[in-house]
């Protein structure tokens, strides 16, 4: 049996890291074996999720779950002094320090290069912010629902006819996420290759604004505005978009010339294939409103199950299916897509499992950690014995209440200090 180690195996990430973008992105590197350390301040209570519901008791929520499984805690303050050497004695063992802060904040907290790379050569310093760190908007802080709404997704989303949307997802967060362990991981190789590490930038806006992808070429190359189109239409690809059924919605594409052909034998309605006014991806894009409403009108014909057994294997087609048949357990194990492991406070945690599989690596999902549960075995690491412990809490490194530098008394008083940042 091919059974090889975790592909990053041996990679230590420093997070200091909030709510979903960033800890998003380092859930993904957590799955695959690296060893993400999180950084919670002890003036907030911790990262602002461990108190989001649904599932929220003390310092443990499922919204935190969902971002943070498989991770270590540890709390410490980064501007006390002695909080800040048990920092860099941290840095100068790490290959990355990984932060989603508000663009100012990285140079603040000295999470740049300029600062760390004089401890260790090789850390990569990722800065994910919200419009940069530079600039006039750098002090700003973003959220996922703004960022939709000024990079130009809500715009593009919904119905002609009614409002802007945003996605039902925090699609900006995941994406912006992403690309910033993207940059990790390139940062990382560079280093190990180079014996040089680098600060690493992105940031909400701009990996937004990325994902505009052909809209914007089209539009900077040709000045060509895409808009909304009903039912989520394709811009240009017709048919490319869902369909009303008798019983529901169906999704249909149809990006190569044999699939409307096919498309429309399986509609009992050949004469359309051979019609020169939809002969074509140009010919259907220019006769587009002559040609949907006879597609409408057979596909409001039949169910979505009936549709599904005429088309599948000959059209790219899929049904437009509601969270709980998404979410069918069965079906998730089937895939290998089910995570499930135990919380002692939450139970057992059904979750999604990565998406990435290597061959040999099977993930071992963990819960994630309680608020500064891993301080005691990680300092120890450093090589703080028992008085080093007690002389930096007494100095407020870990904050006010630093004597509980771990595990229970940790999430004890996380659950005190529960004051929400904004």
């Amino acid at each position: 049996m091919d059974e090889r180690p975790a592909p990053l195996a041996g990679v230590r990430i420093v997070s200091v890291e909030q709510y979903g973008a960033g800890p998003f992105g380092t859930l993904f590197l957590a799955d695959l074996g690296a060893e993400v350390i999180k950084i919670e301040d002890p003036a907030t209570g911790g990262d602002v999720s461990r108190y989001i519901p649904p599932g929220q008791e003390g310092t443990d929520s499922l919204f935190h779950e969902a971002f943070n499984r498989g991770k270590r805690s540890l709390v410490l303050d980064l501007k006390n002094g002695a909080g800040r050497a048990v920092f860099e004695r941290l840095v100068g063992g790490a290959d990355a320090v990984f932060s989603n802060l508000r663009g100012d904040q990285a140079e603040r907290l000295g999470l740049t290069y300029e600062r760390l790379g004089p401890l260790n050569q090789r850390i990569v310093c990722v800065a994910l912010t919200g419009y940069g760190r530079t600039g006039p908007r750098a002090s700003l802080p973003a959220y996922d629902a703004l960022v939709q709404a000024e990079a130009g997704w809500a715009a593009l989303t919904g119905e002609p006819d009614g409002p802007p949307e945003k996605s039902g997802l925090s699609l900006a967060d995941y994406v912006a996420g992403l690309a910033a362990v993207l940059g990790l991981l390139a940062g990382v190789v560079d280093a190990r290759a180079t014996g040089r590490g680098r600060d690493v930038d992105t940031n909400l806006y701009d990996a937004a604004l990325a994902m505009l992808s052909y809209r914007a070429t089209w539009f900077l190359s040709a000045g060509m505005v895409t808009d909304r189109r009903p039912l989520s239409a394709h811009p240009s690809v017709v048919p490319f978009q869902f369909f009303a059924t008798a019983d529901g919605y169906i999704a249909v594409a149809c990006p190569k010339e044999k699939f409307f052909v096919a498309l429309a034998d399986a509609l009992d309605a050949p004469e359309l294939a051979t019609d020169p006014r939809f002969g074509g991806f140009a010919a259907r894009h220019e006769h587009r409103d002559e040609l949907l409403p006879l597609l409408s009108e057979r596909f409001a014909g039949r169910s979505t199950e009936e549709w599904l057994g005429r088309l599948r294997g000959r059209v790219p087609v899929a049904p437009v299916r509601g969270m709980r048949d998404v979410l069918d357990e069965a079906e998730l194990a089937s895939r290998g897509m089910l995570g499930t492991y135990g919380h002692p406070v939450l139970g057992t945690v059904r979750s999604l499992a990565s998406p990435i599989r290597f061959a040999g690596y099977e993930p071992a999902y963990r819960a994630a950690p309680a608020l500064g549960a891993d301080a005691d075995e990680i300092l120890r690491g450093l090589g703080y014995d028992e008085a080093d412990l007690t002389r930096l809490a007494a100095e407020g490194a870990f904050g006010s209440a630093g004597a509980d530098h771990g595990g229970e008394d940790g999430r004890a008083r996380g659950a005190r200090q529960g004051a929400i940042p904004g």
